[in-house]
């Protein structure tokens, strides 16, 4: 079962969300003010945290910001009514993975959670040839060697490692890493596979020219 933090200010919309959620199978522990929801997030471990902004105490881009500062990350999903592009590049920038406006209806946040819940995946450690790999701390690792990445670099490996031997597009990626909200180009998603063959050796992530990219086995 799927563990959620939800850090909701208005009791009643916080009420409803968890029981939409308790009924689709997750378990969920749920938060009024951003100090205490922090306290649990570094108490205990959650799959996914559901985080409003204007919440009292410290706000929801505070928490993020300090979680990931000390390397937790937990995909986050923030949950606002706040408007315009300036905190939506703000939450993106702070290392959130999707953003999910107000009023909104309770399927697509489900939506959105298996989305995130599916890429970014929670793997103590994966092996690819001779690197070990760990997608929550963020860093590859060979003959004693750490090799830091990216949080996009992580996503985009944890997908080539579930198509691994199949050709994925650049508008694949897009579509199952990126939210809607995002836009990348495709010179910032090449730009994350070459750092990413830099880290593993040219021949790891393979160019199929015309069609896009192949994870090769090491």
């Amino acid at each position: 079962m799927k563990k959620l933090l939800l850090l909701e200010d208005d009791l009643v919309l916080q009420e409803i969300i968890e029981e939409h959620l308790l009924e689709q199978g997750y378990e969920v522990d749920c938060y009024l003010n951003g100090s205490a929801a922090l306290d649990a997030a570094l108490a205990r471990r959650y799959d996914m945290l559901l985080l409003d902004v204007n919440v009292p105490e410290i706000d929801g881009f505070e928490m993020l910001g300090y979680l990931r500062e000390i390397k937790n990350n937990t995909p986050v999903i923030f949950i606002t009514s706040l408007i315009g592009i300036k905190s939506l590049q703000k939450g993106f920038e702070l290392g959130a993975n999707d953003y999910l406006k107000k009023p909104f209806e309770l399927a697509e946040l489900c939506v959105r959670i298996e989305h995130q819940l599916h890429v970014f995946g929670k793997a103590e450690e994966l092996t690819i040839g001779p690197f070990h790999f760990y997608p929550d701390d963020q860093y590859l690792k060979k003959d004693e060697i750490k090799i830091l990445l990216k949080q996009k670099e992580v996503q985009i490996l944890l997908y080539f490692l579930r198509r691994e031997g199949s050709i994925v597009s650049l508008d694949e990626l897009i579509e199952n890493v990126w939210s809607r909200e995002q836009f990348p180009t495709y010179a910032t998603i090449r730009t994350y596979i070459k750092n990413l063959r830099k880290a593993l050796g040219s021949k790891a992530i393979e160019n199929i020219k015309g069609s896009g990219y192949r994870l090769n086995k090491l």
